[in-house]
């Protein structure tokens, strides 16, 4: 009875000190865990494991950087887009006319595509962000298909549907050749995705990201707790262009070619279908949605190359149906009914 009688004369606190305030705000461990190590050493394991595949594999993993930055501003920020692509082939296209000018030195001409992207998504992000989900689908659906007539119209200048040819990329620190067997290129893909990747990761753990996934969980909401929503759009939009822009930069380095098509519409639809069958909001997601969807595609058109969209369709309709979340989503509802079960 002493024991409650003491509790119940302690005065109850009126506030709640400044380090306890900031133990209720502390953001999520940042600490890697041994499934995410793993995860980063397969490329490393498959360097040695699949020589014949290292072409296919950076091509993944430049796929799987394109990814990431969707991922960001979709996933994260809740902004729909089918134009993406522009971003991405603007990027390709600064890195491809710079190395046929003359400029062959790799590393300035991938910051150099990844610059001009961002410039034009900062840019173009002032008229996305003003609309709504069907309002910022056709604005950026308008942008990627006014981007893409223009390049196929400057064939002066982009090479128009021939492509961009003529490349000469540098070597890596003034050693390390591009080969045709792509040792090289794998390494640089792998380096480049590794230390963007490591940079989103930090940046969605962040009081901004945390404020992303609230915008897109209720926008409206977020002025209450003193965020400037459209800031925080405008500066995510961006970042994922600039992203985009690098992905694309690498690409052009590494196969020393820039199509018409890195500004197409398909290409944009593809990237949303490999964040649906990865999961978006993850991060992770946009990587295996990007490898599963690549290995598929190369594994079905092996096997019959005129119906080969028939059965990725397939496989999405059964991801969306069965696996809600994506893959990724899929395996986390397993792993917890597994511990459920076990626990009973």
């Amino acid at each position: 009875m002493n024991a409650f009688a003491d509790a119940e004369v302690k005065p109850a606190p009126v506030a709640v000190n400044k380090v306890q305030s900031m133990s209720l705000l502390r953001l999520p461990d940042d600490r890697w865990s041994p499934l995410e190590i793993a995860f980063w050493l397969l490329p490393v394991a498959a360097y040695f494991a699949f020589p014949g595949y290292l072409v296919l594999i950076s091509q993944i993993m430049i796929v799987g950087l394109f990814a990431l930055s969707l991922d960001l501003m979709l996933g994260y920020a809740g902004i729909v887009s089918l134009g993406h692509a522009a971003f991405f082939g603007l990027g390709a296209y600064t890195a491809g006319l710079l190395s046929v000018h003359g400029w062959s030195e790799p590393f300035s001409g991938l910051l150099a595509g990844a610059v001009v992207a961002g410039l034009f998504g900062f840019v173009m992000s002032f008229l996305v962000v003003r609309g709504q989900d069907l309002t910022r689908l056709m604005v950026t659906l308008g942008i990627g298909l006014m981007l893409f007539e223009a390049a196929n119209k400057a064939s002066f200048l982009t090479g128009g549907v021939d492509g961009l040819s003529g490349m000469m990329v540098g070597k890596l620190f003034g050693a390390f050749e591009f080969d045709l067997n792509g040792n090289v290129a794998y390494c640089y893909s792998f380096a480049v995705l590794f230390l963007v990747f490591v940079v989103l990761r930090r940046v969605v753990k962040s009081p901004f990201g945390l404020s992303l996934v609230g915008i897109r969980e209720g926008a409206r909401r977020m002025p209450a707790l003193g965020v400037d929503v459209n800031r925080r759009l405008v500066a995510v939009f961006t970042l994922a262009a600039t992203v985009a822009g690098l992905a694309g930069a690498l690409l052009a380095q590494t196969t020393q070619f820039v199509g018409l098509d890195s500004l197409g519409f398909p290409r944009s639809a593809e990237l949303l279908i490999m964040l649906v069958l990865g999961g978006t909001g993850r991060l992770y997601g946009a990587l295996v949605g990007a490898a599963v969807f690549m290995l598929a595609q190369d594994y079905i058109a092996g096997l019959n190359p005129a119906y080969w969209q028939f059965y990725i369709g397939l496989l999405l309709m059964v991801i969306v149906l069965f696996a809600r979340g994506g893959i990724l989503g899929g395996l986390e509802k397993m792993a917890s009914r597994f511990k459920r079960k076990e626990q009973a």
